[in-house]
């Protein structure tokens, strides 16, 4: 299992995982669910619920991700498979993202 955690402007908002199964499970964490001033981080995820799941990286993640020859390049330098959109996610989404969202890794979970 691979576990990252996800930011809204540099606070908590989530953690996101990857299960041995290749299966997502994104889920708010309590203080930001409960805060009703705080936002969904996607229209996709909604505050509507606390835990999402899903068979394949979830679009809104996935879309943070580069493409074409910067994703192959990407995957290149740092020696991930182009498929491992999670991986690469991890490797990628840490610091200078476009918009408020960032992605940190869990080391040993």
């Amino acid at each position: 299992m691979r576990i990252a955690k996800v930011y809204h402007n540099k606070r908590l908002a989530g953690t996101l995982m990857q299960h041995h199964s290749k299966s997502y499970e994104f889920c708010y964490e309590d203080d930001w669910f409960l805060n009703a001033s705080m936002p969904a981080i996607s229209l996709t995820l909604p505050k509507t619920q606390q835990s999402y799941y899903s068979d394949h990286l979830f679009p809104f993640f996935f879309n943070m991700l580069s493409e074409g020859v910067n994703r192959k390049l990407q995957c290149r330098q740092l020696k991930i498979d182009e498929h491992d959109y999670f991986g690469l996610l991890l490797a990628t989404a840490g610091k200078d993202t476009i918009g408020a969202i960032t992605i940190k890794p869990v080391e040993n979970p």
